[in-house]
């Protein structure tokens, strides 16, 4: 095996072929230091903490495992109703040089097993011993791909568990529901699971009835107030949303450990302000809170104390008199009923991020608050007229002092900490040497998923061909075939088949969470000792 560096606080092992990776993963199981493993098509992302456990020390033990006594699990057997009818299907067919009748008969006929989950939730890797299957991914990927749709991709078959964007070449649909949170294990076709798909000619349905089936069974609900009190008791706390910004979501430190589900750890984009906001109203630093890109209108509903940190603009409270006082950054206010917080525009940073006392009171997924936008995970976008519940657990006394921080304003020049790897040997010594060299901005074409970078000379890669889907972590540089890279932010997908050239440090991180469109970013490499 092969051990590469995938940033500071993660390792990607590299394994002969599908069914060792699947082996080694299973083996690892319970190691020292070791937060999560994420499996792939021939290699194991292994996540670990660098508090507890070295790089160096890791891959040593690593790559001391016996495999021999690893037994891959058989966890059930579903079947898949599909309508073949996709989009790609001549197109498929054609690259495998049989008609789309064979190859119809050939993915009804063989005998597919879920090696490993990745991309987004209820997303299952399903590989069978048809040695037909080994297609190329589109040359262009689609901006849209329906739920429900059946797709092939090198050795795979997937079905889109909900629209998201997608490269894989689709054969067909289904309306067999891939993700339900309530469902034990939510995925249908969770890792071990054999699959038989049977041909269907009946209407399924369309990917926004799908969506709405998800809503249905807890995915994206909206989190409002139940009710109203009762008549004089004291008006429970909440945070009512007056104007929403461009993006308004609860957030917190995320849900790890779900790797194995298809689920990213998401949270909060930066770490630090979230920690900040919640110290300075006397929560526990990992509680939700509000994360806004750009400014909004917030109004509290009872008595309570609140922070704003992060991102740096103008913040006014507003009484029900209309008076207007000017609320210092990261410092802890007292609220009353009928207050209403503006956040004005950022001058600096893109992300405000929002702790009431108590905490944000929001339905939890997998244990956590945090909404993860490429997954549909947790509570959804907040819109006006939407009411939060405030928590009552607040251990710790607030905490008036804030430490000051310098955030990029459009058009300045921020330098991030990388390592390179582990695909930086897919690159030719140019690419490399322009990464670090040369000025990125940070385009409009943003989000949660990732930031869109724009340099002037694109990154040439020196290999080839596809690179089989595999782990990567939040801060990965990952290049697509036009050379812009990609830096990935918490709800990035949990694997995917672009080379990554290298990983922003954990240092890093929360100052990409803060990167507004029109920053320049210039790219360190980490010295190693």
């Amino acid at each position: 095996m092969r051990i590469l560096t995938a940033s500071d606080h993660a390792l990607l092992v590299e394994a002969a072929d599908l069914d060792e990776a699947m082996r080694l993963n299973l083996a690892w199981d319970g190691m020292r230091g070791v937060v999560e493993r994420i499996p792939g098509a021939r290699t194991v992302l292994v996540r670990f903490d660098p508090l507890v456990v070295s790089a160096g020390d890791l891959a040593e033990a690593l790559a001391a495992t016996d495999i021999d006594t690893a037994h891959l699990p058989v966890t059930g057997e579903v079947t898949v109703p599909v309508r073949y009818d996709g989009e790609d299907l001549d197109e498929a067919a054609a690259l495998l040089g049989v008609s789309a009748a064979e190859l119809v008969n050939r993915h009804l006929g063989a005998d597919w097993k879920v090696a490993f989950s990745g991309f987004a939730p209820g997303f299952g890797y399903v590989v069978s011993s048809d040695p037909l299957f080994d297609v190329p991914r589109r040359s262009s990927p689609r901006t849209r791909v329906p739920a429900g749709s059946v797709a092939l991709a090198g050795q795979f078959t997937g079905v889109y568990p909900r629209e998201s964007p997608g490269g894989w070449q689709l054969i067909g649909r289904t309306d067999a529901l891939m993700w339900d949170i309530d469902r034990d294990p939510p995925a249908l076709l969770s890792p071990g699971t054999t699959v038989r798909f049977e041909r269907v000619r009946e209407q399924v349905v369309t990917s926004g009835d799908a969506d709405e089936r998800a809503d249905e069974r807890g995915v994206a609900d909206r989190p409002a107030v139940a009710g109203a009190p009762d008549p004089g008791s004291p008006m429970p706390a909440a945070v009512e949303i007056v104007r929403p910004s461009l993006q308004l979501l609860v957030q917190d430190a995320g849900r790890p450990g779900f790797a194995a589900l298809g689920v990213s750890a998401s949270g909060v984009a930066d770490r630090r302000a979230m920690r900040d906001a919640n110290r300075a109203v006397g929560n526990e630093t990992g509680a939700a809170v509000l994360e806004s890109v750009g400014g909004a209108v917030l109004r509290f509903r009872g008595a309570g104390v609140a922070a704003v940190a992060g991102a740096v603009g103008s913040l006014e409270l507003i009484d029900d008199g209309g008076v207007a006082r000017q609320i210092a950054h990261g410092v802890p206010f007292a609220t009353v009923d009928g207050d209403e917080l503006t956040l004005g525009h950022p001058a600096s940073g893109l992300r405000y991020v929002i702790a009431v006392r108590g905490g944000v009171a929001a339905e939890p997924a997998l244990d956590s608050r945090a909404s993860d936008t490429l997954a549909g995970l947790g509570p959804a976008a907040l819109a006006a007229g939407d009411v939060l519940r405030v928590g009552d657990r607040a251990p710790h006394p607030v905490e008036p002092d804030a430490m000051p921080r310098t955030l990029p304003a459009p058009g300045e020049l921020v330098e991030l900490e990388i390592t390179l790897g582990p695909r930086d040997d897919w690159f030719t010594a140019a690419a490399l040497a322009t990464l670090t060299a040369q000025e990125w901005t940070a385009t409009p074409r943003s989000d949660r998923v990732g930031i869109r970078l724009e340099g002037v000379v694109p990154l040439e890669r020196s290999v080839g061909g596809e690179l089989p889907s595999e782990g990567a972590v939040t801060g990965a540089i990952q290049v697509p075939p036009d050379g812009q890279p990609v830096l990935f932010l918490p709800d990035h997908p949990l694997t995917g088949g672009y080379p990554i050239i290298g990983a922003l440090t954990d240092h890093s991180l929360d100052l990409a969470g803060q990167l507004p469109p029109g920053a320049r970013v210039r790219f360190i490499v980490k010295e190693t000792s």
